[in-house]
């Protein structure tokens, strides 16, 4: 268990002070078994109203009025949280699911839903293509195997580039370019495990790298920022984290924020202005992740 605290800050600037309409944000976890919430904020300049909500999937959300007009939007959000991190050397399928291929169950099926369907074109199936060598080289199709290639496959082929653009990269250009941010990556593989008929969602949250908070340097891709993995169902296990973009599995570098179908889904923040065109001059985002020790009795269980 480590006790981790995450602090967010975005800053929208502006030439002008300008007027700000509803906006979005999508910072806090789920209390669960393996993130306990000890405590959380949300401080805004200028001030506002907020009202909390949760999305079709289930993810918190904080829905913000904000007041007067500024030329300047600053929005920290912070938590403090107990982590309790699964290793994938802890994963433990049933057995009709340790090899490919399986059936998800009749019960299971029906909530899964679109999570197990295709959702980009794919027309001459190059994702197809890419993904299917992979079931004949894992030792007795073992559905683990199977999944960890792809995962170390997506880190070793292709290069991790940040991209100022909205939005998240096609995954057929993705696979083309062998090139992406750790939001393509996670779409790409999530397409690429559906294309093999695994059901798969997207997570969003953040990067816990221990060496670089001891001060050993950053070894892992994406501190620093939000960063963005893959959820897949496995039958026995449940919902399992893969992180293509740093080749791991399990979560225990991975702090979860939110899940959804799709990347458009899980947007951190999103909002409007009014104001003179041009009148945007930028963004900047901060995210600093710190560990502390856990308390004795805590180390002693």
């Amino acid at each position: 268990m480590t006790i981790l605290t995450v602090t967010h800050k975005t800053v929208y600037r502006y030439s002008v002070p300008v007027a700000f309409g509803e906006h979005r944000f999508m910072f806090r976890p789920r209390d669960s078994h393996d993130l306990r919430l000890l405590d959380t904020a949300l401080v805004m300049s200028p001030p506002g109203q907020v009202r909390w909500l949760f999305d079709v999937f289930g993810n918190s959300i904080a829905v913000a009025e904000i007041e007067g007009e500024a030329n300047e939007l600053a929005v920290t959000s912070s938590f403090r949280a107990q982590h309790y991190p699964l290793p994938v050397q802890a994963v433990a399928l049933e057995p009709y699911a340790e090899h490919y291929p399986f059936s998800y169950g009749a019960e299971e099926v029906i909530d899964l839903g679109r999570t197990a369907e295709r959702h980009y074109p794919d027309p001459e199936h190059a994702i197809d293509l890419w993904a299917r060598p992979f079931l004949d080289a894992a030792p007795d199709r073992g559905t683990l195997a199977i999944l960890l290639a792809i995962t170390r496959a997506i880190h070793e082929q292709f290069d991790y580039s940040r991209r100022e653009a909205i939005g998240t990269q096609d995954p057929v250009e993705t696979l083309k370019t062998r090139s992406g941010t750790c939001r393509d990556f996670a779409l790409f593989m999530m397409e690429a495990v559906r294309s093999l008929g695994f059901a798969a969602r997207f997570v969003s949250g953040y990067l816990y790298d221990e060496k670089l908070i001891a001060g050993g340097g950053e070894t892992l891709v994406g501190g620093g920022e939000t960063h963005a993995w893959v959820q897949i169902y496995l039958p026995g296990a449940g919902w399992v984290e893969f992180d293509p973009t740093n080749a791991l599995a399990g979560s225990r570098n991975l702090i979860r924020v939110a899940v959804t179908r799709d990347p458009a889904q899980a947007i951190p923040l999103s909002g409007s202005f009014t104001g003179p065109a041009g009148s945007f001059l930028g963004m900047s985002v901060e995210v600093e992740v710190k560990a502390e020790a856990a308390p004795a009795q805590a180390r002693a269980r």
